[in-house]
């Protein structure tokens, strides 16, 4: 179904279903990674055939994964920031197991993470932190 690899900047975006797929057949392929593994298992034969090549690999959203440089991942955006001298940055993100493509950046010492399942779970979070007094509007 269309594009299997996608080169992206800096990185390659991998899909074994492909990237045309019917919302449909997105939602009956991730239902079958869950069960089968399927890109855990593809991560893995190609983790162990470029071992010690400076890859990394990341689950990225339903029917993908991603193959990045060492270093490239969600965190590289936190060096640009080390000169603003933030006090506090929050990270938002639903991949936030080992694995997955939030991964690095939730666990990184120098955010406050935060595994959200859906937009409107980000927005609540949100108004949880920074507006408390507003949390409970819809």
């Amino acid at each position: 179904r269309g594009t299997f690899i996608e080169f992206r900047n800096g990185m390659l975006n991998i899909s074994p279903i492909g990237r045309s797929c019917t919302p449909e057949e997105r939602i009956e392929f991730s239902e079958l990674d869950k069960k089968e593994r399927i890109r855990e298992k593809f991560v893995a034969a190609l983790q162990r055939e470029f071992a010690g090549k400076g890859l990394r690999f990341s689950r990225g959203g339903m029917i993908s994964f991603d193959v990045f440089p060492e270093g490239w991942d969600k965190r590289y955006c936190l060096n640009v920031l080390d000169d603003e001298r933030f006090d506090t940055i929050h990270f938002f993100g639903n991949e936030t197991t080992p694995g997955g493509n939030d991964y690095e950046i939730y666990d990184d010492p120098r955010t406050v993470g935060h595994s959200v399942q859906s937009p409107q779970d980000t927005v609540q979070r949100c108004r949880e932190i920074f507006f408390p007094e507003r949390a409970n509007e819809c």
